[in-house]
């Protein structure tokens, strides 16, 4: 008998915590699931690891491979599960033992594509402590939605793993991984097409998920893996154009999501690395603007007003956020406070509008 649910879980190199994420998978209540360990050519004690769960529970299943990467992983993953439906668990992460009861109860029952729940972001050391992390507000829980109609979903952190997926709806769209090395922001494409394809998503407020914010080896502070982020988006980019039917929708949603990606990755990579990082971000956004894809109704004025400093000067941008909070950010900041968002955001398309040609005057700076 085929199992009802496949589990995802992509190993590399995390002995350390492994066999608490195993064990909350081998505490499953839900039986009809199978357990597929993908692993990525660890090198340290984890495949033994894996092979302690092989003996004790027969719906762990391992699949070993030579390292080429987390999206190579998942798409083997994806290919080996045999359940109607597909859950993720990252392997320093771990689950509440009725999670999959739950989560199989909710899409089955609903008809959805996708459910989507909310998780705990936990650390364990220097204590223990689980902190409620609600990127699903209640009001827009236990109810069907279109993402294409409320887009909030594109602006949440991607949590592919917090989520359960009907395996029938990802094979239909051909939804799956970019498979590039290393293991930096490779949910990132999976999520815009799993959002941008789905007209029923399920929403549950509870959370199942801890996901662990003290591994030092989930950095993402160096320059390669920021690429993998700008990798990621021109995926998205690609994608859209071979779907232009999504493409007027969901393009200015990308353009969103990649601002705001942007600024988070300017703000840790290394100071000797900013302003590299926005040159980068700059290009894009160029692209974007030369081809309609921006919506200015989705920003807040000073984002406006920054991306309009980022596209003239990547390098003004830096030294006045060296200096702290920027002006337009400060400036929006107070307008926000006292509820003049209305005229900040006319003050803002008139900045990011003026003069002839925005586009044709920043591509000077390339």
């Amino acid at each position: 008998m085929n199992p009802l649910v496949s589990v995802l879980i992509p190993i590399y190199n995390v002995e350390k915590y492994l066999p608490e994420c195993l064990g909350s998978l081998e505490a499953q209540d839900f039986k009809q699931a199978e357990f597929i360990c993908v692993n990525d050519g660890s090198t340290d004690g984890s495949r033994d690891i894996i092979e302690h769960f092989l003996k004790k529970d027969s719906r762990f299943k391992v699949i070993d491979k030579e390292n080429s990467g987390y999206g190579a992983s998942m798409n083997r993953g994806l290919e080996a599960a045999q359940g109607d439906y597909v859950a993720i668990l990252e392997s320093d992460d771990f689950m509440e033992a009725d999670t999959l009861s739950k989560l199989h109860h909710a899409i089955s029952s609903t008809g959805a594509d996708v459910v989507k729940a909310n998780f705990w972001m936990y650390w364990s050391i220097p204590t223990k402590r689980n902190d409620f992390f609600e990127a699903i507000p209640g009001r827009k829980s236990e109810k069907i939605a279109d993402p294409a109609s409320d887009p909030f979903i594109f602006y949440t952190k991607p949590s592919i793993w917090s989520a359960i997926y009907r395996k029938s709806f990802l094979d239909k769209e051909k939804i799956s991984f970019l498979e590039t090395p290393g293991a930096s922001f490779q949910d990132t494409s999976f999520t815009f097409k799993v959002w941008a394809s789905t007209h029923k998503v399920y929403y549950l407020h509870d959370a199942f998920v801890h996901y662990r914010q003290d591994n030092e080896n989930s950095s993402v502070n160096s320059p390669g893996k920021v690429d993998a982020l700008f990798n990621e988006y021109r995926e998205i980019s690609r994608w859209l154009a071979d779907n232009p039917e999504k493409q007027k929708t969901f393009s200015p949603v990308k353009v969103k999501m990649l601002y705001d990606a942007l600024i988070w990755n300017y703000e840790r990579v290394a100071a000797e690395h900013k302003v590299e990082v926005l040159r980068k971000g700059r290009a894009m956004f160029l692209d974007d603007f030369t081809q309609g894809n921006v919506d200015i109704r989705l920003f807040e004025p000073w984002k406006l007003l920054d991306m309009r400093t980022i596209m003239l000067s990547p390098e003004k941008y830096h030294h006045d956020r060296s200096q702290g909070e920027s002006l337009n950010q400060r400036v929006g900041r107070v307008i926000q406070e006292r509820g003049f968002s209305g005229f900040a955001r006319a003050g803002a398309v008139k900045a990011v509008n003026k003069g002839k040609g925005l586009v044709k005057s920043c591509r000077r700076y390339l």
